[in-house]
């Protein structure tokens, strides 16, 4: 089997879990009765929370985590693989996991992924994130085979670190790369598509990326645009800023076709890094 229909769902998280998980729960149904046997939902599906110390007062270990508990039982249900893009996952008393889930269609975890990029950044507009704070990094990148094809993980900010999805697609045999997001509206005005596209371009992948959109109860704007994108850079599928779902059909040959049209997977070379007397000569 090469071709399925995905669905990605598009979210608007709040502070508390449980009205994240009734939102979550009615939109993965949607993308079940749409005839999706893979549905993906954002970054922070469980709460998006910026006081650490509610944060971490509303946080469980994932032996309790009641929305991945629910979301496994779901999938189960509905029977399909369902990518839970993230939740925050209580590790240490002030740490979290940014921890990806795929569940399989008997509500098994068929593997996880730690966000492995922090978002340690200041904007312009006065916005400032530092991720490290509260959460501990992933170190190991991650593919799994499901049925219809190679899916490689990563998490939003992850999507700035081209190298990760070169080794997802030539080490791991990713043919679908993931991003899953609460990108901020501001970086997402200037970068959203120009990334993902790249990504998918570069590999010869499909691209597919649920995210958090429109303005939260704490004033935070997310950027939205939840995004299926081909291995050619075409946009098949896009949503606007609100809650919903985005349905595509994805046809794995494509990626053949593509990676037999421009091989670059093939012709990575080794090449010596720039020397640091070369680059103060640049500079100077």
């Amino acid at each position: 089997m090469t071709q399925f229909r995905a669905a990605l769902v598009q979210m608007r998280s709040a502070r508390t879990v449980e009205p994240n998980i009734a939102a979550a729960e009615a939109l993965i149904r949607e993308a079940a009765a749409s005839g999706a046997v893979y549905v993906q939902t954002p970054e922070n599906t469980n709460i998006l929370e910026p006081d650490s110390e509610a944060l971490f007062a509303a946080l469980t270990s994932e032996a309790e985590d009641p929305a991945l508990r629910r979301l496994r039982a779901l999938a189960g249900e509905l029977g399909i693989w369902l990518h839970i893009g993230s939740l925050a996952i209580k590790e240490t008393k002030d740490k979290a996991a940014n921890r990806a889930f795929l569940i399989a269609p008997d509500g098994s975890i068929a593997t996880r992924y730690d966000k492995i990029h922090l978002f340690d950044v200041d904007l312009a507009n006065g916005e400032r994130f530092r991720e490290s704070d509260r959460v501990r990094p992933g170190a190991q990148a991650v593919t799994y085979a499901l049925p219809f094809g190679v899916l490689g993980f990563s998490i939003c900010y992850d999507m700035r670190f081209p190298h990760l999805y070169r080794a997802l697609a030539q080490s791991g045999g990713a043919e679908i790369l993931t991003a899953p997001a609460a990108f901020t509206k501001t970086t997402g005005e200037a970068h959203w598509h120009v990334l993902l596209r790249a990504r998918a371009i570069e590999n010869g992948a499909w691209m597919l990326a649920a995210a958090q959109g429109g303005t939260h109860e704490t004033g935070r704007q997310t950027f939205g645009h939840s995004i299926i994108i081909d291995p050619w850079g075409r946009v098949v599928a896009e949503a606007g800023i609100d809650p919903g779902i985005v349905v595509a059909d994805i046809d794995l040959a494509e990626v053949g076709r593509v990676r037999g049209r421009i091989p670059s997977l093939r012709h990575d070379r080794a090449f010596e890094q720039p020397a640091a007397s070369a680059l103060r000569g640049a500079a100077e």
